[in-house]
């Protein structure tokens, strides 16, 4: 395992939107896309899973997308890139040029070794921190800079959501770990 936790960065979902048209014909939509799942009473678009690169969008009547399952920031912007191209030869009259805004960005990271929940729920701030093992196994924990939510496993495991940029990751697991280690806990 490397000395610094953020070695072990790793991105596992970009959630993204983006606002294709004023409206979309979704029964029209998901007859003409081989593998398109509309389902009005179990979900209000229509869901296309893209497999170049493996991300989902889901495409609502009110023109929006979200895309979802993205591994990484420019397999984002590819998948905009195949969803505007099928719309495209569909014919469907879509923005030009549309964008995507972030959402969400989950990563993973490891600290390298186990840590105690417990010392740590009672040593870090408690309006910042909830720790319920008979809920939930991990230490739930909010930073405001940057603002994210880390989830803390004794494995020494972390999961890192709420992100905007790819950095935030990377400055909540320094924190972390500059806290554990301020604390003797590391």
């Amino acid at each position: 395992m490397s000395t610094f936790p953020a070695e072990s960065l790793k991105i596992e979902n970009v959630v993204a939107s983006t606002k294709l048209s004023d409206s979309l014909d979704l029964v029209s939509l998901a007859a003409q896309i081989p593998g398109a799942e509309y389902n009005k009473k179990r979900f209000p678009g229509v869901v296309l899973r893209m497999q170049e690169p493996k991300i989902a969008a889901l495409v609502f009547g009110s023109g929006k997308v979200v895309l979802t399952g993205a591994k990484s920031i420019p397999s984002l912007a590819e998948g905009l890139n195949a969803l505007v191209k099928l719309m495209k030869d569909l014919k469907v009259e879509i923005n030009d040029n549309p964008t995507y805004s972030i959402q969400n960005i989950v990563t993973s990271a490891d600290l390298g070794s186990r840590i105690n929940l417990n010392k740590i729920a009672m040593s870090l701030t408690l309006d910042k921190i909830e720790y319920e093992p008979e809920q939930f196994p991990g230490l739930v924990y909010r930073l405001d800079d940057p603002k994210v939510v880390v989830l803390l496993f004794g494995s020494g495991k972390l999961i890192i959501t709420g992100g905007k940029v790819s950095d935030d990751a990377e400055r909540a697991v320094n924190k972390i770990y500059q806290d554990l280690q301020n604390l003797k806990m590391l």
